[in-house]
Formats: structure tokens, C-alpha cells, sequence
């Protein structure tokens, strides 16, 4: 699928994925803050983290601090039943996090803007847009951005079978695999639409899942100043921020992207991901 056709998609199953709701997410996060790993501690309730200038998304979860389940076996992941929403390190820690790409017309501006700044994030990645793009996916692991999973072709998984869910998963893998260097090891469902086979077929393939806090909507194309506010305003240690680097045009998430990111980081924040996984 090319770049432009996400936003046709995202908007003809928004409307499907809308009637979606979970609640109660736990699990531990580790965070790649230069000190021994440090876990989180994260649980969630049905109502947005807060108020944004305009409406949520179809997944918004409030997130509390709580206690994980146990840790999975050794060289397992957690099949959990809800995915992670938000992170802790030690100070003012964030995640940044980018969707559906990459696109060689806004992913190099986003990268370059990070280099910049000399910060991490997190690319949610579709297969097809990956196997076009491998390059890109390259320069995300040469400049040690970690890279996740976001299926295929970006479908509602609530409408599929398990086999098509395991294939738009396992095919993403493959191609991240021999685009980034290795295997994914976090997923993310399109439309925050999570359903148990996803978590199932997520463990399995060596996946553990990740939501976010706060959404900036940017896919709505709302302009540059609101993005800029939802993040700065959606700003909270531990939060999990979601952006776009493709699926339409994504000008203003680029432009957005370096206003935000310098007043994030002059205000104390350590933008940082993942290091390793903890269940």
C-alpha cells in the first residue's frame, strides 16, 4: 500500500474502531536512561489522561501507577491482556513515538530532527512501507532508534482471523528483520483495536505490546501550533506520546516535531526508549 492510502484507511475504520475500549493494563518497562535498567510499574483505567484540546482517539487509557503480574519464564514474553500505556525512569522521562511509516517524504525530517537533538524513539513501522523504505529502517538502527511492530497493511485486527493476524504480524517481522538488523521485540495494534489473539500472536512472536498516554492527533492535520500544544500539554514523566510519520501528509508532525523537542528537553524531559523487555 503507498503512504497515501493509510489515510483513506484510517478514516474509513476509525468509525469501527471507536466502539473499541479497554481498561486495566499492567505490566514492567525498561528504559534505556544510561544508568541499570529501571522498572515501571504500570496500570490503567478507562478515561483519557487528560483533557486535550480536542477529542480523543478511539484508545485512550488513563494511566496509574500499580504492580505488574509476574514475570514470564526466561526467554518468553508475558502474553498479557491489555498493553503497556505509559513508562518510569528515573527523573522526567518520555517516550516518543511514531506510526505507520516510514515515508521517505516526513521520516528523514523527523530522523534528522532527532539526530539534532541527540534523541531515541520509538517507529511503529507497516511492513509494506517498510519493505519500500528499508533504507530508512537502516538509518533508524545505525542511529539507535528502536523499531516496532505495526502489522502489514494496517488493518482493524478485530475483523480478521487469527491466520491474517499472524500473517500481517509475521511479515512485518521478516522485513524488519532484514531491513533494521533484528527482530522486533514491541508491537502496537492500528487503531489501538487489541483483541486476544493479537497479544497471543505478539508473545509468540517474540512481541510485547505498547499503547501510549497521550495522543497528538496529528493525523487529523489540526496544524503545527495544536500538535505543539496537545504534546506540550500532554507532557508528564513517564508519558508515552503518539505521533505520525506517515499515512498522509505529515508536514506538520515534521514541523511540529522541532518546536516541541527543544522546549521538551530545556524543560528537564529525557526523552529515552526502550532498552529491554521486562514481564
Amino acid at each position: 500500500m503507498k503512504s497515501d492510502q493509510f489515510l483513506t484507511r484510517r478514516r474509513a475504520l476509525l468509525a469501527s474502531a471507536a466502539a473499541l475500549s479497554a481498561a486495566g493494563a499492567a505490566g514492567l518497562l525498561a528504559l534505556d536512561t544510561g544508568d541499570e535498567p529501571v522498572r515501571a510499574a504500570i496500570s490503567a483505567a478507562g478515561a483519557p489522561a487528560r483533557r486535550l484540546p480536542s477529542k480523543s482517539s478511539a484508545y485512550r487509557l488513563e494511566p496509574l501507577t500499580g504492580y505488574g503480574p509476574p514475570r514470564a519464564s526466561p526467554g518468553r514474553t508475558l502474553v498479557r491482556h491489555e498493553p503497556l500505556l505509559k513508562v518510569s525512569g528515573r527523573g522526567r522521562t518520555m517516550v516518543l513515538t511514531f506510526d505507520d511509516g516510514p515515508d521517505p517524504r516526513y521520516t528523514p525530517g523527523i530522523l534528522s530532527t532527532l539526530r539534532e537533538y541527540d534523541v531515541r524513539a520509538m517507529f511503529f513501522v507497516c511492513g509494506e512501507m517498510a519493505a519500500e523504505n528499508k533504507n530508512l529502517l537502516a538509518r533508524m538502527a545505525d542511529e539507535g532508534h528502536v523499531v516496532g511492530n505495526h502489522t502489514w497493511t494496517h488493518p482493524l485486527l478485530t475483523q480478521l482471523s487469527r491466520s491474517r493476524i499472524r500473517s500481517e504480524m509475521e511479515r512485518t517481522c521478516d522485513v524488519i528483520e532484514d531491513a533494521y538488523g533484528e527482530r522486533p521485540k514491541w508491537f502496537r495494534a492500528p487503531y489501538g483495536a487489541w483483541n486476544r489473539a493479537a497479544f497471543q500472536l505478539g508473545a509468540e512472536l517474540g512481541m510485547d505490546s505498547l499503547a501510549w498516554t497521550v495522543d497528538s492527533l496529528d493525523w487529523t492535520t489540526p496544524g503545527t501550533g495544536t500538535i505543539v500544544d496537545r504534546v506540550e500539554s500532554g507532557a508528564a514523566p513517564g508519558v508515552v506520546i503518539l505521533s505520525h510519520d506517515a499515512g498522509g501528509d505529515r508536514s506538520q508532525s515534521v514541523r511540529a516535531l522541532r518546536d516541541y523537542l527543544p522546549q521538551l528537553l530545556d524543560s528537564g524531559y529525557h526523552i529515552t526508549v526502550p532498552r529491554r523487555q521486562y514481564a
